[in-house]
């Protein structure tokens, strides 16, 4: 039987191509999202962090973030970067509009884990027209080289 470690394992998304994954950390991340989803089961409604619509995309120099979040001031937004895992959290206040205008509100959070060929010093986030776009630049040092074999003597 698996044995979960620790009850903060962060809830991560994935996008196929961004690297082989170990198949053990996979079952990790489906079992910390299966454990997010009973536990916000039991939360009220009003309390429930939401997950923003989020694309991921890999460049030739860089992995590309895209969150959509609509009306959401830039000073509720936190963009963090903890050695290969990258974490976006807010808030939105609810506001009150007459009895028709109806918004997503509250907590938000998204987890993804990038591959380690970042350059985490220049990562650069930007929030326009209700999408934030996280660009993580990849490092010069992690790019694949062609090593050409010799001959001869050792």
């Amino acid at each position: 039987m698996p044995v979960r470690r620790g009850e903060s394992a962060p809830v991560t998304r994935h996008q196929p191509g961004w690297g082989w994954r170990d198949p053990l950390s996979e079952f990790e991340n489906l079992w910390g999202e299966m454990n997010r989803f009973f536990r916000q089961g039991a939360m009220p409604t009003g309390e429930r962090p939401w997950v923003p619509m989020v694309e991921e995309e890999e460049t030739e120099s860089a992995y590309v973030v895209r969150a959509e979040l609509p009306g959401i001031p830039r000073d509720n937004v936190t963009v963090e970067l903890d050695a290969n895992e990258l974490h976006i959290t807010g808030e939105l206040e609810e506001e009150q509009r007459g009895k028709v205008l109806s918004r997503r509100t509250g907590r938000f959070s998204y987890r993804t884990i990038v591959p380690n060929d970042i350059d985490s010093d220049k990562v650069a986030a930007d929030l326009a027209d209700g999408v934030l776009t996280v660009r993580i630049p990849k490092s010069p040092r992690g790019k694949r080289r062609t090593i050409r074999v010799g001959g001869g003597k050792v």
